[in-house]
């Protein structure tokens, strides 16, 4: 049987009515079929939705929002022929895509969250943007081959899709170039060249899935929390450590300031873990201090009804009973892995994208108990709409 349902007992009535009936206020100038990714702008909006946007920003909004640009402009060059926009249509564009987000629920000024600009839109440093071009130049079959269904595990290791999208981009990057060699921005712009042809050439749904395994390699690899300062750690923690009781409050008090950020996946608490171990073994913390002051992985991420988010691609869910809602990983009782020689970095192919295991001296969460449905409606500190 199937994890259950998590009903938080203080939570809330649930919002009613949730669903937005407002009309977006369009520009009229896009040129975007908005008509052929009607979905995938739902699912946007909702894993953007205006109260906790900027706590999903970094695993679930962002990687969405721009699986639905990418998305759109590959579903519009059917009928364009390119592309990409040029700048004034970019501007229009992206205003009204935020626009039809917003009307849904989402989050205002997006693109700021989202660090999107018009740019986004365009062909940047790429010199080529026309279907037909492209498709002369490049291996279609071995693209769509590579790409049209990707395995999130193994494509995170073997990079099939990415080396294919990479090998594209550097023959469309060449075009008109005498030198052989390109700079590495413009084949990340003909990157995004060749998933908006893919996205032309697959149903939205099944390019969202792509763009969004292919999101999860990148996330997963970084630590994505601010690690400010720590010298009041390491004044406590530093060499032999004299007052357990001093050292164990500052470091609390130091991973509640990283509780305050955003939700993070299991695999980025692994990272910050180890980045963080590091920056104190660098500064004579040579004490395991995870394991003194008992600090998990959950307590990366947010707290007050947050928790660790699935390493794998996800998205927030509506329902209109309950709102909002989302899965989380309950692997909350795995120690924070203080880093040595033989610890993997989570971004390694080997931990890509398993949930830790718990040291033998905790109880683990057996891996059929450990996820569940985190309703959050109306909570995350009061952030009501």
């Amino acid at each position: 049987m199937g994890p259950q349902p998590f009903f938080p007992l203080l939570a809330p009535s649930p919002l009613m009515p949730f669903t937005y009936n407002s009309v977006p206020k369009l520009s009229g100038l896009c040129t975007l079929k908005f008509s052929a990714a009607e979905n995938v702008l739902t699912t946007a909006a909702t894993d953007c939705w205006a109260s906790f946007a900027p706590y999903l920003a970094n695993v679930v909004c962002c990687p969405q929002f721009d699986a639905t640009l990418a998305i759109l402009l590959g579903q519009s060059s059917k009928y364009s022929g390119e592309l990409a926009l040029n700048s004034t249509q970019a501007e229009h564009c992206l205003s009204d895509v935020e626009q039809i987000l917003q009307a849904q629920g989402a989050v205002e000024e997006l693109h700021k969250l989202c660090s999107i600009s018009p740019l986004n839109l365009t062909k940047s440093s790429c010199p080529l943007v026309e279907v037909n071009e492209i498709e002369r130049l490049v291996d279609s079959s071995r693209l769509l081959d590579a790409c049209g269904k990707i395995n999130v595990v193994s494509e995170c290791c073997n990079r099939v899709c990415q080396n294919a999208i990479s090998d594209a981009a550097r023959i469309i990057s060449l075009k008109g170039n005498s030198s052989l060699r390109v700079p590495s921005t413009t084949i990340d712009d003909c990157k995004s060249i060749v998933l908006r042809w893919l996205a032309s050439k697959l149903d939205p749904s099944s390019m969202n899935s792509v763009l969004r395994g292919l999101s999860s390699c990148n996330i997963n690899k970084v630590c994505p929390l601010d690690l400010p300062d720590m010298k009041n750690v390491t004044k406590e923690c530093g060499n032999a450590i004299s007052n357990q009781t001093a050292c164990c409050n500052d470091v609390e008090s130091y991973v509640s300031h990283l509780q305050e950020q955003s939700l993070i996946t299991t695999l980025q608490a692994l990272n910050c873990a180890a980045l963080l171990g590091t920056k104190l073994q660098i500064a004579n913390v040579s004490h395991n201090v995870y394991n003194l002051c008992q600090i998990n992985l959950k307590d990366f991420s947010l707290q007050d009804s947050g928790c660790l988010l699935p390493s794998l691609p996800m998205d927030a869910t509506y329902d209109k009973s309950y709102g909002i809602s989302f899965v989380c990983d309950l692997n909350d009782n795995v120690a924070a892995p203080w880093p040595s020689s033989s610890f993997l970095p989570a971004s390694s192919c080997t931990s890509l994208p398993a949930i830790p295991k718990a040291p033998s001296a905790q109880t683990g969460l057996d891996v059929n108990e450990s996820m569940f449905t985190l309703l959050i409606a109306l909570i995350f500190l009061g952030l009501l709409i």
